[in-house]
């Protein structure tokens, strides 16, 4: 089958080290489901693993991808699940550390993908191929950063950083959707325009003011934002972070965390019940992901190139097949 996997690492030209050829088809598990990808999406993660970051040496080569929705055996459609193991350990027992596809285990930038056979959701047929791919890490993260973690409610203030991104995109789109106020901040008077198509009340460039402190931030961009941020959020209110594409801020500002009594708040992926609830959410409020562009498998060099330029805005798709 054909697949795009990581070949080397690079961490000065992460695509450098992509090869897409033929590799083997899935092996069959007990427990296990062989899925036939129609669509997947790309993330940040996918460059860090081809920056070396979370895979060693030893586990090349190794297939990219977490998100991917398809057609499993007896015809049902779903989207994948991305995290195996951890504290439920199905289809890989309790004892296994948690993992993200393309970590441990082969990922979705391939024509099949073997998962747990939890791991399988039903896809809800309002959403089509590619945005079902959109789904199980950008959006999911997001709806967890808002939600189960930042328990935002509607009418309260929401400022997200970084419009543009995934994580970002989805986070202004559900935020709006739940009614919320929302604004958003970018360097790129584009991204600021599409934040308030997205549903944002307002979208002003990193650290600019803000018309009132925020109950919640959502934080994925860290030491160019984070102390805009930590100035943003209200007394008592919540940061949630989920990334920190710029790097690690060099200030804490500890004496505002605690002076204020700010809640900091990290987040990585969500559950399967978020993810089925997510799915819930959007096919009934008619919330969609932003695609940016799509790209066939064999093309998959170009679509990360895009990724790793920074130029998209929303999701970057790969269409498996038509």
């Amino acid at each position: 089958m054909l697949a795009a996997t990581v070949s080397r690492f690079d961490p000065e030209d992460p695509v450098a080290g992509l090869d897409i050829g033929q590799v083997p088809e899935p092996t069959p598990r007990e427990n296990w489901t062989t899925v036939d990808l129609r669509a997947a999406a790309l993330n940040q993660h996918d460059l860090w693993s081809l920056r070396g970051v979370g895979l060693r040496a030893e586990q090349l080569p190794m297939i990219l991808g977490t998100d991917g929705a398809g057609t499993a055996p007896d015809g049902t459609e779903v989207v994948l699940h991305a995290v195996i193991g951890g504290a439920t350990g199905h289809g890989v027992g309790p004892a296994e550390p948690r993992s993200l596809l393309s970590e441990r285990y082969p990922g979705t930038l391939a024509e099949q993908v073997s998962v747990p056979t939890w791991n399988l959701v039903p896809k809800p047929a309002e959403l089509s191929w590619a945005e079902a791919a959109c789904i199980p890490t950008a959006w999911l993260t997001a709806y967890r950063m808002l939600f189960p973690v930042g328990r935002a409610l509607p009418g309260q203030r929401v400022l997200v950083q970084g419009a543009g991104g995934g994580v970002a995109s989805a986070a202004i789109s559900l935020a709006a959707a739940a009614g919320c106020e929302v604004w958003a901040t970018s360097r790129s008077a584009a991204k600021r325009e599409l934040a308030l198509t997205m549903g944002a009340t307002g979208a002003v460039a990193p650290g600019e003011r803000l018309p009132a402190r925020m109950d919640l931030v959502v934080e994925t961009v860290g030491a160019a934002t984070w102390s805009h941020s930590m100035k943003a959020v209200r007394p008592g209110g919540t940061v949630v972070v989920a990334g920190a594409t710029t790097g690690e801020p060099s200030r804490t500002e500890m004496q505002r965390l605690f002076f204020l009594e700010i809640s900091i708040l990290g987040v990585t992926m969500g559950t399967k019940q978020d993810l089925e609830n997510l799915l819930a959410f959007l096919a009934r409020t008619g919330v969609r992901p932003v695609i940016d562009s799509t790209y066939a498998l064999a093309d998959a060099g170009s679509a990360l190139r895009r990724l790793a330029a920074g130029e998209q805005i929303g999701k970057v798709v790969v269409q498996v097949r038509d």
